[in-house]
């Protein structure tokens, strides 16, 4: 008869996660009470919101940080809930390889991710079960709130399939991805709550919001790109690449999704060119999202409204601040602070477009409704007529 699988670690690994989501939940419990079920769950969107920002910086920080294998299985590590419990193999695999992608501090920084990741699922799992159960006070909310909970298990798997495939490149960048979709629906899910609609006028509308939304995630999907391929650092100088304006590039082999980390898509080392061509199809892209970013700023800046104006001053200063991050990285040859900088930059300008999306897109039926119910020409004449005579 073969042996049962040992659940235990998997137990002490789930209460971890729900003794540290409760701190959260527990402090959120008691400044929402006797509020409106609509607010408390904007509330708790919001707090999930911030701990899901700091879980995809974090994730940032652990790739960059190289512990991304500290536990090389998944979801504990070696089989334990926390790296104490897997002290002796951390250690053996430290001693057997010091510079190794395993170490006690390494394996300390995938496993806080980890928790944190999973204190964040089960807080979209309380806000999905309290939105289904007043349905019919919010019948709209329910629904990105299971959209929501059916990402996060998604993004889990991805995870998941981060560590067990040894950093394969494409899953990372779609963990990465995985991530700023996260963001979005969360950013979906308050705005749901809070019913706040924003009319966009002078030709600007939601549709042009999502095609610069979309540009801007087909570039932090390319910046994900460089960081899994660790490019960053394969053009140094600017504006130039390597001293020069336009350097080899072996474009097919840098974007052959299919292949392992360093390697081509036949198994080889993968050439230098290739990761000069990852580098240089991103900051060549970075030029159309400036562009598109700018431009949505400056109509936002022309509207009457003065919420649509802070969304522009907001957008203006996410801009230079992804210039100057994404400039850092290259001049000051990858710091840390710097790479930081840029991913929770893209972050902000994800959730950011996504909140301006949702009140553009909700404004939209009120102002159809508005120009329906308008009378004709015909009609205001005849009124006008009957009140002559």
């Amino acid at each position: 008869m073969p042996a049962l699988p040992d659940f235990l670690p998997m137990l002490r690994l789930a209460l971890l996660a729900g003794l540290i989501a409760l701190l959260p939940l527990c402090w959120w419990g008691l400044r929402q009470r006797g509020v409106p079920i609509s607010t408390r769950l904007a509330a708790l969107t919001t707090l999930t919101l911030f701990l899901t920002f700091d879980l995809t910086v974090f994730g940032s920080f652990t790739r960059l940080s190289d512990a991304g294998l500290g536990c090389p299985d998944w979801p504990g590590c070696y089989g334990e809930a926390s790296p104490i419990g897997a002290r002796g193999d951390i250690n053996a695999a430290q001693a057997a390889m010091p510079s190794g992608p395993v170490t006690q501090a390494k394996a300390w920084i995938e496993m806080i991710h980890r928790y944190l990741a999973m204190a964040v699922g089960l807080l979209i799992l309380v806000a999905a079960v309290i939105s289904w159960r007043v349905r019919v006070a919010l019948p709209h909310s329910r629904w990105w709130s299971a959209a929501t909970l059916g990402w996060v298990v998604v993004q889990g798997l991805f995870g998941k399939y981060t560590v067990t495939l040894k950093l394969y490149p494409a899953i990372v960048t779609l963990h990465l991805m995985g991530a700023m979709g996260l963001l979005a629906l969360l950013v979906l899910q308050y705005e749901s709550f809070r019913a706040r609609p924003l009319v966009l006028r002078a030709g600007l509308s939601s549709t042009w919001v999502v095609l610069v939304l979309a540009v801007l995630l087909l570039q932090v999907a390319l910046g994900g790109w460089v960081s899994t391929n660790y490019a960053v650092l394969a053009c140094t100088g600017f504006p130039t690449c390597n001293n020069q304006w336009w350097p080899a590039m072996a474009l097919g082999q840098g974007f052959t999704l299919l292949r392992e980390l360093g390697r081509s898509g036949q198994g080889a080392f993968l050439p230098f060119d290739a990761l000069v061509a990852i580098h240089m199809v991103h900051r060549l892209f970075a030029l159309v999202a400036l562009a598109a970013l700018a431009t949505l700023s400056w109509r936002l800046w022309r509207q009457d409204a003065a919420t649509a104006r802070r969304y522009a001053l907001a957008l203006a200063g996410l801009i230079l601040w992804q210039a100057a991050s994404g400039l850092s990285n290259v001049v000051l040859g990858w710091p840390m602070s710097a790479a930081l900088a840029h991913s929770a930059g893209a972050a902000c300008l994800v959730a950011l477009l996504t909140s301006l999306w949702a009140r553009a897109h909700a404004a939209a039926p009120a102002r159809r409704r508005q120009f329906t119910s308008l009378p004709a020409a015909g009609d205001l004449h005849v009124a006008k007529t009957s009140a002559q005579r």
